[in-house]
């Protein structure tokens, strides 16, 4: 239970600088830039940055999550109403003087209501308390380039969050030393106390939810079983991936508790733009200047794709500005296969200095215009 407890303590909502009617994207958004602005490689000289990005992330994950961020609401609603006083952060609710008792009684009520079956007293709210729970996702930014979007590369990326200690592998228990059964409750983690008609279940007070002691705790996590620390890790980015697409490395995030696995690393993917071409779904987009001579009597244009080639494209006579000319296969890789296509914009480039010879040539070709169907389109014949 303790991810929940720590639901009751923190106003995840402020951590992130957002309403409690934010949508997700106003979430996301934030995010995404308070991770950028606090991640402890941007701020190496400042030891509480870290702390931080953790805090940011860890609202990140219940927020973004609406089940997770349902689940939340709902509690601290609870809380609110089941306990008085002002609380600090902004939450009405003041937890700091309440019993293991009380907190077990509140999130009992909550999660029986969740799942829809069962009450939340006695010992099926014991029994749920003690189910293995997932650990944390976590979050990290990749930047590529327009190329390595569109060809997929294997990339390393460097993240920090809560990982197994590597002093006791994750047991909490000094090296060569072993936790052992909680002797209070047997193992469960829970106990039962009989409150007249009614019996509650509440963390045991001797091993505090975890159903084991540790004699000898770890010298290096305090007999936590786990740390906040840097650590690389190797993505695979697709081909054709698009910019703020999200890549989910299964498994690779924060640890579980109670056995639980593992969360997930949630990949944003950053893409930079290209001088020559652009993004449309699928398709590569592509602008071209031609001469007011090759608009007028076309010509043959060679043009690059984004797959270090070249194709020759025909510009019928009386081509104007911005007609697309679509050339098959020679777009971004489709994620269930093929390519789409190049799409080839015209640009008409108009002359703004001319030689004499030039603007002999043009005065001459005034001449022989005849202005009477743009004056007829504009004004009536009657004009």
């Amino acid at each position: 239970m303790a991810p929940q407890r720590e639901w009751l303590e923190k106003d995840y909502y402020k951590v992130l600088g957002v309403s409690k009617d934010a949508t997700q994207e106003e979430i996301k958004r934030a995010y995404r830039k308070l991770a950028r602005v606090n991640h402890p490689d941007a701020n190496p000289d400042d030891p509480k940055a870290e702390q931080r990005f953790k805090d940011i992330g860890e609202a990140h994950s219940v927020l973004g999550d609406e089940q997770k961020r349902r689940e939340y609401d709902e509690l601290r609603r609870l809380g609110a109403a089941g306990f008085g006083g002002g609380g600090a952060g902004g939450f009405p609710g003041d937890f700091t003087g309440a019993s293991e008792a009380d907190l077990g009684d509140l999130l009992g009520h909550l999660f029986s209501s969740a799942g829809g079956g069962g009450g939340g007293f006695g010992p099926m709210a014991g029994s749920r308390a003690r189910r293995p729970a997932r650990g944390p996702d976590l979050h990290a930014d990749v930047h590529l380039t327009f190329e390595d979007a569109l060809a997929g590369v294997r990339t390393t990326l460097r993240i920090t969050g809560d990982g197994p200690c590597d002093t006791c592998g994750g047991s909490g228990a000094a090296p060569g030393t072993s936790p052992r059964r909680c002797d209070i409750c047997g193992g469960r983690g829970q106990v039962t106390v009989d409150q007249g008609p009614f019996s509650f279940a509440q963390p045991c007070a001797r091993c505090g939810g975890r159903g084991q002691l540790i004699d000898h705790p770890c010298t290096t996590c305090g007999g936590e079983g786990r740390v906040v620390k840097p650590r690389q890790l190797t993505v695979k980015i697709p081909a054709g991936v698009r910019d703020g697409a999200v890549i989910r490395a299964g498994g690779r995030g924060g640890p579980g508790t109670g056995g639980g696995p593992s969360g997930d690393v949630l990949v944003t993917v950053h893409v930079e733009p290209h001088p020559l071409f652009g993004r449309k779904g699928d398709d590569v987009t592509l602008e071209v200047p031609i001469t007011l001579s090759e608009a007028v009597l076309g010509t043959k244009l060679t043009v690059p794709t984004p797959h270090d080639s070249t194709r020759t494209i025909r510009i019928p006579p009386g081509t104007g500005h911005g007609r697309t000319f679509r050339i098959r296969g020679e777009g971004a890789p489709k994620s269930r296969g093929g390519h789409g296509d190049l799409l080839v914009s015209t640009r008409l480039q108009v002359p703004t200095k001319l030689s004499r010879e030039e603007r002999r040539l043009f005065e001459q070709l005034a001449e022989l215009e005849d202005a009477s169907t743009r004056d007829a389109a504009l004004f009536g014949k009657a004009g």
